[in-house]
């Protein structure tokens, strides 16, 4: 099931939205207790540090007779971050890095959406961090539509993207004895997200 046109062999046209794809049109909220936005950085040059956002909002469009509507909105408290070491966090959140009592949210709003095939997709959008605001490309994996127990109606995905952290300021580094910096400059993204359709 395609939540976007696809491209290819088929044509992107309202005669080719099928009635299951057309049912998922509708306003979405994003579901925190179900969904993660993380990343990994590159430490020391020999391995990976692993955290995430633990408050954040978003909401979802999806428009199935035609997908080129769809539209995505997400905003993250940057205070929320968690790596799992208290120190880091607190680094992270200072005048180092994201600054977080100066600029509290981190913003993406999406201009764009396209199908790469099958469950493929490509969302793209304005990231603000820091007060800069860069394009940024999400590829999404859509993981299907159910209803829970409860009677919500979801929709599911899953996401990666990669930034160079320095093009939205983000340049605190120390550099090490034996060559390299402390921190790599490229950050990879992930989202997994749930997202429950409005009433």
């Amino acid at each position: 099931m395609s939540i976007f046109s696809r491209k290819g062999t088929e044509t992107a046209t309202t005669d080719a939205v099928g009635p299951e794809l057309a049912a998922l049109t509708g306003d979405y909220t994003i579901d925190p207790a179900h969904s993660t936005i993380g990343f990994v950085a590159r430490h020391a040059m020999v391995t990976n540090v692993k955290g995430g956002f633990q408050d954040f909002t978003g909401t979802l469009h999806l428009d199935g007779t035609d997908p080129s509507r769809s539209t995505a909105s997400l905003d993250v408290v940057m205070d929320s971050i968690e790596t799992g070491n208290a120190d880091r966090d607190g680094h992270l959140k200072s005048s180092d890095f994201f600054k977080a009592d100066e600029f509290p949210a981190m913003t993406f709003r999406s201009t764009e959406a396209e199908a790469l095939g099958g469950d493929d997709y490509r969302i793209t959008g304005d990231l603000t961090i820091l007060g800069t605001t860069r394009p940024l490309t999400i590829d999404l994996e859509f993981n299907g539509a159910a209803k829970d127990p409860f009677g919500n109606e979801r929709v599911g995905f899953e996401g990666k993207a990669e930034i160079l952290r320095s093009e939205w300021g983000l340049t605190w580094n120390a550099a090490l004895e034996t060559g390299g910096v402390l921190v790599s400059d490229k950050i990879k993204l992930t989202f997994d997200i749930s997202a429950i359709r409005n009433a």
